[in-house]
C-alpha cells in the first residue's frame, strides 16, 4: 500500500495499522508507505486536519486500485492484495480511539510571532511592547532550547544600512527576551534587511509591515 499527496509531497512510513496523515504541514503533504501490521486485520489511512485546521489530500494506492481523500476525517480501509475500499468519515471519537496516543506524541507545530517597529529606529511599536510578553510566555511554557530572532526593514535606505538597522532590531528584541528570563544561549539571531519583505513594494518605500523581527519558538 502506498500514500501520496495529490499535489506534490514526500512518502513517510507509518508504524502500525492506523495511518495518520496530518496534511502536508505536519507529515511532509502525505502520509504512509506500506505499514508496519500489528494484527493480521486491515490497514486504515485517515486524513486529519493540520493544527491550524487545514486539510490537503492524498491518494492511497494498493492492489492495482487508488482511492482519493480530501475531507477532514475521510478514511480507505485496505486489506493486502486488495484495492482500496470505498471511503467513509471517522467519527472524532473513532479517529481518537485508534491514533490518539500517535497524535498526542507528535512536536507542536512552531509559534511565531512578528513584532513591528518605528520608522528607521530600533524601537518597537507600543502594540508589538506589550506582545513580548506573549513571546516569553510561549518560551517558558514549551520549555524551548530554539528560538530564531531575525530583524527585517523596509526598503528605505541602502543595502548595508538595512542590515545594519535589522541587526540592530533583533538584538533588541533579543535584549527584551533575556531581560524577561530567557535563556540567551537559545537565541539565534540573524538579519535579513531589506530582502525578504513581508509585503512586497519596489525599492525606497516606506511600508511599516516591513520594519519587524519575526520570532519562531521551537
Amino acid at each position: 500500500m502506498r500514500c501520496r499527496g495529490a499535489g506534490s509531497g514526500t512518502p513517510r512510513a507509518v508504524p502500525r495499522c492506523i495511518a495518520a496523515c496530518l496534511s502536508s504541514i505536519l507529515l511532509a503533504a502525505a502520509c504512509a508507505t506500506t505499514p508496519h501490521r500489528a494484527t493480521s486485520g486491515p490497514d486504515v489511512v485517515v486524513l486529519l486536519p493540520d493544527a491550524e485546521g487545514k486539510t490537503g489530500a492524498i491518494v492511497v494506492s494498493a492492489g492495482g486500485g487508488e482511492r482519493l481523500l480530501t475531507e477532514p476525517g475521510q478514511a480507505v480501509t485496505v486489506v493486502p492484495g486488495a484495492a482500496p475500499g470505498e471511503p467513509f468519515v471517522m467519527t472524532d471519537a473513532a479517529v481518537r480511539a485508534a491514533v490518539g496516543p500517535a497524535l498526542e506524541a507528535l512536536p507542536q507545530p512552531p509559534a511565531q510571532f512578528v513584532l513591528y517597529f518605528r520608522w528607521k529606529s530600533p524601537e518597537l511599536t507600543g502594540e508589538s511592547q506589550a506582545r513580548v510578553r506573549d513571546v516569553v510566555r510561549t518560551i517558558k511554557e514549551r520549555a524551548s532550547t530554539d528560538v530564531s530572532v531575525v530583524g527585517h526593514t523596509d526598503t528605505v535606505g541602502d543595502k548595508p544600512y538595512n542590515y545594519g538597522l535589522s541587526l540592530e532590531r533583533a538584538r533588541a528584541v533579543a535584549g527584551l527576551l533575556a531581560a524577561e528570563g530567557v535563556d540567551p544561549s537559545i537565541l539565534d539571531i540573524s538579519s535579513h534587511g531589506k530582502d525578504n519583505p513581508l509585503i512586497p513594494t519596489g525599492d525606497q518605500v516606506p511600508e511599516p509591515r516591513n520594519r519587524r523581527v519575526e520570532v519562531t519558538v521551537r
